[in-house]
C-alpha cells in the first residue's frame, strides 16, 4: 500500500516548518482539537498536505462552499499525484426539496437535476476508503447527510475472479440489485450489456468499462476496455464491481421495510383519524400506499431515501450513516476556513428538520421521514477522532475547545497586506478600464465583483466588446465548470472574471493583482 508522498518543486518556507511540526506533535499527544491559525496567503493548504503526509492516515477536508472544495481538491490531486484524492460535494445541479406551505396550502414537490459527473466522484470516495489507506477526501458539508450503510454497502460487491465459475442468471440478478440497469443499446455509467458469452459493466465511479468473457459459467477473461471506442486498455485477474448507488438493500430487507412501513402507516392513519384530521389521512394513506407498490414491484421509488430509517432498521431518532461511517477509527479532519464551515454544519440539522415537520403534520410524509436528515452537530462531534480546523479568523468554538493553536504568520512569499483605494462611482466602469488594461500589459489577473447576476453578464459582455478576455461566474455557472474558469484565468486564457461573490475564503489566485469591487 503507497504511504502519501508530496510531489512539488516547493519546499515548506517561512513559519510552515514550525506550523507542521506543532501540528504532528499535538496529533501524536492525542489532542482531538487544535487550530491552525494562519494569515491570508501563508500556504495553509500545503501545510495541510505536510501533516498529511507526516501522520499518514485516512483524512477529510471539510469547505463551506463547492467552489472552494472543487480548487482544494484540484490542489491536493497536483500535490498527492500517487494518492487517492476523492472529490465528495452535493451532486445536484439544482434542487428544490419537498415542502408544504400550510398558509397557502402550496406543496412543492422534490425537482432535482443530478450531475452526473460529480455523482460518479462520490462513488469513487467511498470505494477508495473500502480498498487502500493514502485517501484525502474533500468534501461540502454534504459530508453529514444521509448515505447508504457501510456495511450492506460493502456487502453488495461483487467479486469476479479469472478462472473462477459463477452462475450467470444469478450474475446479472446480483447487478441488478446493485442496482445498475441493464441496457444492451447503451453502455453508459451504472449499466451494462450482454452480448452472448460477453458481459460489459460500466461501474458508476469510473469512466472506464468492464468486459468479461465467460466460456460456459467460467470467466475466461476479464478487460478493461474504453467504452467509446472498444480499445482493450488493461488485462485482469480479479476486479471488485462496487453497487451504483449508495442505497441498496437486498429483497429480504425491503420485504421487512415494507411491513414496518404498512405498521407506521396505520399507527399514524389512527391519529390523525382521531384527532378529526380526514384530508390528512388520506393524503398519507394514498402516498404510502403508491410508494409501498413500488418498492414491491421495483424495489425502488421516487423518495425513498425518506424511507431510509425502516429500509435500514434503524431505530427511531437514531442518526443516519453519512460519509463519516466509512472511515476508520483513525481518520483525521481539517476543517478548512472553520469559522465559517462550523456555522453551517451546525445549522443544518435544524433547517431540514423545520420543513419535514411541516410535511409529517399535513400527512404528506411518514413520522419516519424525520430521520432522513443530515447530523445534528452534537452527533457530528460524536464521530470526529482528531480535528484540526484552519482559519485566519478562529470562531468561538474554535477558541473554546482548542487544546492547542499554532500560528502561520510569515508568508512564503513575503508579500504584504494589499492597499485599499476607495473611489468614487461617478465614471467607475472607465476608470475599472483603465486599471484592467495596466494589469492585462503585465500579464497580471483581475477579479471584478458585482451586485448581481445580470450585471455580471452585462459587464462581461461589454469588457468582451473592448477586447478584454473576460468571463463571468456566478451560481448559476456548474461546479466542476467553476474550477475550469478559475484555471483558465491563472492559465492566461482571461483576464478578467467578473462575478457575485468572489471575495470567499479560500481563493487561491496569486496572479490576481487588482480586486475591483463595484
Amino acid at each position: 500500500m503507497p504511504e502519501f508522498e508530496i510531489v512539488s518543486d516547493f519546499k515548506m518556507t517561512g513559519d510552515q516548518p514550525q506550523a507542521v511540526d506543532g501540528l504532528v506533535e499535538g496529533l501524536s499527544k492525542g489532542f482531538k482539537y487544535q487550530t491552525l491559525l494562519g494569515v491570508t496567503g501563508s500556504g495553509k493548504t500545503f501545510t495541510m498536505a505536510n501533516v498529511i503526509e507526516r501522520v499518514r492516515r485516512p483524512t477529510l477536508v471539510i469547505s463551506h462552499n463547492k467552489t472552494l472544495a472543487a480548487q482544494l481538491y484540484q490542489e491536493f490531486k497536483e500535490f498527492f499525484p500517487n494518492n487517492a484524492v476523492e472529490f465528495f460535494v452535493s451532486y445536484y445541479d439544482y434542487y428544490q426539496p419537498e415542502a408544504y406551505v400550510p398558509k397557502i396550502d402550496l406543496y412543492i414537490e422534490k425537482d432535482a437535476e443530478i450531475n452526473d459527473e460529480i455523482d460518479k466522484l462520490r462513488h469513487a470516495a467511498t470505494r477508495a476508503l473500502f480498498e487502500r489507506r493514502d485517501v484525502i477526501i474533500v468534501a461540502s458539508v454534504s459530508c453529514i447527510y444521509g448515505l447508504g450503510e457501510p456495511e450492506e454497502y460493502y456487502s453488495f460487491v461483487c467479486n469476479l475472479k479469472k478462472g473462477e465459475s459463477y452462475n450467470r442468471y444469478k450474475l446479472l440478478h446480483k447487478l441488478v440489485e446493485m442496482q445498475y440497469e441493464r441496457n444492451d443499446a447503451d453502455l453508459s455509467r451504472g449499466k451494462f450489456r450482454v452480448r452472448g458469452d460477453t458481459l460489459e459493466i460500466q461501474p458508476a465511479y469510473e469512466d472506464i468499462a468492464l468486459r468479461v468473457s465467460f466460456f460456459g459459467d467460467e470467466v475466461e477473461r476479464i478487460v478493461q476496455v474504453d467504452p467509446l471506442t472498444g480499445e482493450i486498455l488493461t488485462e485482469l485477474d480479479l476486479v471488485d464491481i462496487y453497487p451504483a448507488k449508495h442505497f441498496v438493500t437486498s429483497q429480504d430487507k425491503v420485504a421487512q421495510a415494507i411491513e414496518r412501513i404498512e405498521n407506521e402507516l396505520q399507527e399514524r392513519l389512527k391519529v390523525f383519524k382521531e384527532e378529526g384530521k380526514l384530508l390528512e389521512a388520506s393524503r398519507l394513506e394514498q402516498r404510502t400506499n403508491y410508494d409501498l407498490e413500488m418498492l414491491r414491484e421495483a424495489g425502488y421509488c421516487n423518495g425513498i431515501e425518506n424511507y431510509s430509517r425502516p429500509l435500514s432498521g434503524r431505530a427511531p431518532g437514531s442518526p443516519p450513516w453519512t460519509l463519516l461511517s466509512y472511515f476508520p477509527d483513525d481518520w483525521l479532519l481539517f476543517i478548512d476556513e472553520s469559522h465559517m464551515s462550523i456555522p453551517q454544519i451546525n445549522g443544518m440539522y435544524n433547517g431540514d428538520r423545520a420543513r419535514k415537520e411541516t410535511l409529517v403534520d399535513y400527512g404528506f410524509r411518514l413520522p419516519s421521514a424525520l430521520d432522513n436528515r443530515p447530523l445534528s452537530f452534537t452527533e457530528f462531534e460524536e464521530r470526529l477522532n482528531q480535528v484540526v480546523c484552519v482559519s485566519a479568523t478562529p470562531g468561538p468554538y474554535e477558541k473554546k475547545r482548542s487544546q492547542q493553536v499554532v500560528e502561520q504568520l510569515v508568508r512564503p512569499t513575503g508579500l504584504l497586506e494589499p492597499t485599499f483605494e476607495i473611489k468614487p462611482t461617478k465614471g467607475q466602469i472607465d476608470d475599472l478600464l483603465e486599471q484592467v488594461k495596466k494589469r492585462v500589459e503585465k500579464s497580471e489577473r483581475c477579479l471584478v465583483t458585482t451586485l448581481t447576476k445580470r450585471m455580471a453578464e452585462e459587464l462581461s459582455d461589454y469588457l468582451i466588446e473592448l477586447g478584454i478576455k473576460t468571463h463571468y461566474l456566478h451560481s448559476e455557472i456548474e461546479t466542476l465548470q467553476r474550477v475550469e474558469i478559475l484555471r483558465d484565468l491563472r492559465l492566461g486564457v482571461y483576464d478578467v472574471i467578473v462575478g457575485i461573490n468572489l471575495l470567499r475564503e479560500g481563493l487561491d489566485l496569486p496572479e490576481v493583482s487588482l480586486v475591483a469591487i463595484l
